[in-house]
């Protein structure tokens, strides 16, 4: 998600003041709390708001008709804690680029407001907790793997060597946001009766729901806020191709996306069906709306794109968290009735 800090504009041109790399000083209590406050932006909430809303329709579709609840707040908890801990990390690394891109320059690190040694330490015992708090109190090792993989994807695959070197970085590195799906269906398929089918197909489609998804979404953002991307140096697809170029494959990739929401339908109900189908056509038709505007060299805002996508997301999972909530008879069981 985008940082809203304004830019400065107007009057005179001003050096600011030399910088010892630390916050001003200030009184013990006001310091603690903007201590905290750093280090749970360090987390980056926002993105793990949206990861949490990735796991919670797979640990309702794993067992349809039934809610675990104490499995789904553990869950929440350990992948929150997965999450951060893949996000401090991604700070640590990204500390450079984010002084110089406007969009980042408030983040903790590049503001100095926490060291990052500090963000190291605390993002590596996240880690450490969240495979613990799976393992032990979900029952799940299989579900602390996955975060493990998880990590290490996001913060070496992609942050260390995808996002500084190729325009495809985002199509790859964004299988470590797919990830909450296959944590979430771990967690409830290993505390399944034994016999019980466990339909790993089902998560493999919600995985790559949120893989195709991943590449438009950012990719709007990354229109938004190019020159910030190409100070920094980094190849986003918006920087080393046209926009008619990355456009076209928007649209490509957001029908990718509504096919595989499709694919899954036989195994849920009509609520999901009508989801599924209806914020599709939604999203389709924004995303051709955004490369016809950039076809006919008119203003197009993509960040209306960006926005819409979180919103698409959120409807078809919505979709599928309550049809599988009230265990409706599926698609493919209403064909067989016939």
């Amino acid at each position: 998600m985008q940082d809203s800090t304004p830019t400065r504009s107007g009057g005179p041109s001003v050096s600011p003041p030399a910088s010892s790399g630390r916050p001003a000083p200030s009184s013990g209590s006001t310091r603690a709390i903007d201590v905290v406050m750093a280090y749970i932006a360090l987390t980056k909430p926002r993105v793990i708001e949206l990861l949490l809303v990735a796991a919670i329709p797979a640990l309702l579709q794993a067992d349809r008709g039934h809610i675990h609840l104490s499995l789904v707040l553990l869950t929440l908890v350990g992948g929150w804690m997965g999450a951060a801990s893949a996000n401090s990390l991604n700070m640590v690394v990204d500390y450079d680029i984010d002084q110089v891109m406007k969009r980042t320059e408030r983040r903790p690190l590049a503001r100095h407001a926490i060291t990052r040694r500090a963000a190291l330490i605390f993002g590596l015992v996240l880690g450490v907790a969240s495979m613990l708090w799976l393992g032990l109190l979900a029952n799940s090792w299989l579900a602390a793997f996955f975060i493990l993989i998880t990590i290490l994807f996001y913060v070496i695959v992609y942050s260390m060597i995808l996002k500084r070197r190729t325009a495809q970085n985002v199509v790859w590195g964004g299988a470590a946001g797919c990830m909450p799906v296959f944590v979430s269906w771990a967690v409830i398929t290993d505390n399944l009766p034994e016999g019980q089918p466990h339909n790993w197909w089902q998560a493999v489609v919600l995985f790559l729901v949120i893989f195709f998804w991943t590449p438009p979404h950012t990719w709007a953002l990354a229109m938004r806020y190019k020159e910030d991307y190409k100070a920094a140096g980094v190849p986003m697809l918006p920087v080393v191709m046209s926009e008619e170029g990355v456009t076209r494959r928007i649209t490509i990739y957001t029908w990718v996306t509504v096919v595989c929401t499709l694919a899954l339908v036989p195994a849920a109900g009509w609520i999901y069906a009508i989801g599924a189908i209806g914020f599709g056509v939604w999203f389709i038709v924004m995303a051709h709306r955004l490369e016809a505007g950039v076809r006919r060299g008119i203003e197009v805002k993509p960040l209306k794109l960006f926005i819409l996508s979180n919103n698409y997301l959120a409807g078809v999972f919505v979709a599928l968290s309550v049809d599988a909530v009230l265990g409706l008879q599926t698609v493919s069981e209403m064909v067989s009735a016939l």
